[in-house]
């Protein structure tokens, strides 16, 4: 690859972050979902201002997509304090980590992305770090080795996990407030979909936004991309204006169909349906049908696929449901495995 095209690359990169940051909502008003989890950390934020002191420790769960970073940046600007981010995988050593907290400044937000994949080290040095703000530095080797404590500022750690059952408890207990985000209505997507599209100047109808709502899977983060994607069917084909046409024919283009299944998940279904005549079917067996890694489907279309009730997971493999033959447009079998009764076969992780 040649320079200039690698600027060029890097300019567009660069373009899409900002634009991404640009929508980003900045307070809690501003927020758009998750009521509960909003007025949980109002309340907590509101105490913590009153107080005059730094808020406790706040821990966000769930899917990616969902709000986990933007929530960070605006306990940040809610406490009008600066924020640090790192992620966990970024923290190999308990070094890494004593250097990132012994640089922070009173009161500032630490953001920790990932959380469950730091290393073990440095979990145990974070345990004394969030309860007694200090950490003990290690000096020299073997038994001429000491701990030199080092009282660190008080901050607020905010961590963000996609798989909070990963991690330990003695880290989990930790934090004052454990948020679990849950996916969002069609109707509070269309409003995401509504502001990202007013802060980037894009003419839509009511219609198209609602077409966006609803093919979103209940996350922003696929709300915004997919937006960002009619825009530019749009400034090809009709001037930059968005109906409801242009953004059913640039969904179906992009390979997205009536409730959000894209092109892999779809694959995985029909794969299931088709060649296996609804399952059970090894992960791996179908995985190597569809020309994919078995972990791109379990993280990417398995879990969309699961929640819409399309497919289950048994101890003898993956099924199809009546369900997601209906998707298809088939009946499913008499006797398939789908049609079986819900205790019939205990779900696992096969």
């Amino acid at each position: 690859m040649s320079d200039e095209q690698r600027l060029v690359d890097s300019s567009s990169d660069d373009f899409e972050c900002a634009q991404e940051l640009a929508l980003r909502p900045k307070t809690l008003q501003e927020f758009v979902g998750q009521k509960r989890v909003a007025n949980q950390l109002d309340l907590l934020l509101s105490a913590a201002r009153n107080r005059n002191s730094p808020a406790d420790h706040v821990l966000l769960s769930g899917p990616p997509g969902l709000g986990k970073t933007t929530l960070a940046m605006i306990i940040a600007s809610e406490m009008n304090a600066p924020i640090r981010i790192t992620s966990g995988p970024a923290i190999q050593h308990a070094g890494d980590l004593a250097s990132i907290l012994s640089s922070l400044a009173e009161g500032e937000i630490l953001f920790l992305d990932e959380i469950h994949r730091m290393s073990r080290p440095a979990e145990e040095l974070l345990y004394l770090a969030m309860e007694d703000f200090r950490v003990d530095v290690i000096v020299g080797k073997g038994a001429g080795a000491t701990a030199i404590p080092l009282e660190l500022p008080h901050f607020t750690l905010v961590g963000a996990t996609t798989r909070a059952g990963l991690l330990p408890s003695p880290l989990r207990d930790r934090f004052g407030f454990t948020a679990q985000l849950d996916f969002y209505e069609d109707a509070e997507l269309s409003v995401i979909v509504k502001r990202s599209a007013a802060l980037m100047g894009i003419e839509i109808c009511e219609r198209a936004i609602q077409e966006l709502g609803s093919r979103s899977r209940g996350t922003p983060r696929v709300a915004n991309r997919l937006l960002r994607r009619v825009r530019d069917y749009a400034q090809v084909h009709s001037k930059g204006k968005v109906d409801v046409k242009e953004a059913k024919a640039a969904l179906e283009l992009y390979e997205v169909d009536a409730i959000g299944l894209d092109r892999l998940d779809l694959a995985v279904l029909e794969t299931l349906v088709k060649r296996f005549n609804g399952g059970p079917v090894g992960i791996s067996t179908l995985a190597m049908a569809i020309g994919e890694e078995a972990e791109t489907i379990e993280s990417l279309a398995e879990p969309f696929l699961v929640r819409m009730g399309f497919i289950s997971r048994t101890p003898r493999g993956r099924i199809a449901t009546p369900a997601g033959f209906e998707h298809l447009g088939l009946k499913a079998p008499i006797g398939s495995p789908g049609q079986m009764d819900f205790f019939d076969t205990p779900a696992s992780d096969a």
